[in-house]
């Protein structure tokens, strides 16, 4: 009987998720397991994808989904209910129907990957953009007490906009996160719009995004001397942390 698993989000033409598991499951000579792609054009499209493959025992979430998807699960597990997002979805077959429970392991992802980048440093953060995948960047920061400012598009009593940011508050944040999509595959050329002229060799660039492997915006941070990251080590990570909750 064959094992499916997958992928929900719009796009997904950027994803690595299904190399990353279709190479897994050669390596480790698991033969029963697929992993597909859904890609939907709204979230009210996952009850047919779950009614046209009955056998799903486990999805990923990924943009623009990680917390649209809430309303359609049973439960969620204690560190999703505390972000308030979702990348990672666990089937249990139960009497009464299927029960799907939400999990966040970009948590685990984020804060090993982070953890690389930074050391043993705490240096005040910008974490750019106000989605998902940004409070599962902030529950991180909060845990591992470092400071941190949001910054997005309009701005609001929690977040300051773009506009506002100048080379001085550049300077003031050694760690800038990017959370947008922004720079992903297929438009490599975008960026977020931050006064660049404040970065320094001091600094420390996360870049969610990891398709391509070095970005628009981490390419401004290695001109100016910066250390600088992709989330392709947070992706391998968040994916096993996932494995372990869809075999549990």
């Amino acid at each position: 009987m064959i094992r499916r698993f997958g992928l929900i989000g719009y796009p997904l033409g950027h994803s690595f998720s299904p190399d990353y598991f279709a190479r897994k499951f050669k390596q480790d000579k698991i033969s029963d397991c697929v992993y597909d792609t859904f890609e939907i054009q709204s979230i009210n499209e996952l009850n047919h994808v779950l009614q046209k493959h009955q056998d799903i025992q486990g999805l990923n979430v990924t943009i623009p989904y990680k917390e649209a998807v809430i309303p359609y699960l049973n439960e969620l597990s204690e560190e999703a209910k505390l972000i308030g997002a979702v990348n990672t979805i666990q089937f249990i077959k139960e009497a009464k129907g299927l029960k799907k429970i939400g999990h966040n392991t970009d948590v685990q992802g984020f804060r090993d990957s982070l953890s690389d980048l930074i050391g043993s440093a705490r240096p005040a953060a910008l974490v750019l953009g106000s989605g998902g995948s940004s409070k599962a960047v902030c529950y991180v920061l909060r845990e591992m007490g470092i400071a941190f400012h949001i910054v997005s598009r309009s701005g609001s009593e929690k977040t300051i906009s773009y506009g506002s940011l100048t080379a001085k508050t550049i300077q003031k944040h050694s760690l800038i996160i990017n959370t947008t999509p922004l720079g992903m595959h297929p438009k490599v050329d975008t960026k977020p719009l931050i006064p660049y002229k404040g970065l320094s060799s001091n600094h420390f660039l996360f870049d969610l995004v990891y398709n391509p492997e070095i970005t628009a915006f981490m390419k401004e941070g290695n001109f100016a001397g910066a250390k600088t990251k992709n989330g392709f080590d947070m992706l391998m990570l968040q994916a096993e942390a996932s494995w372990r909750i869809w075999n549990q």
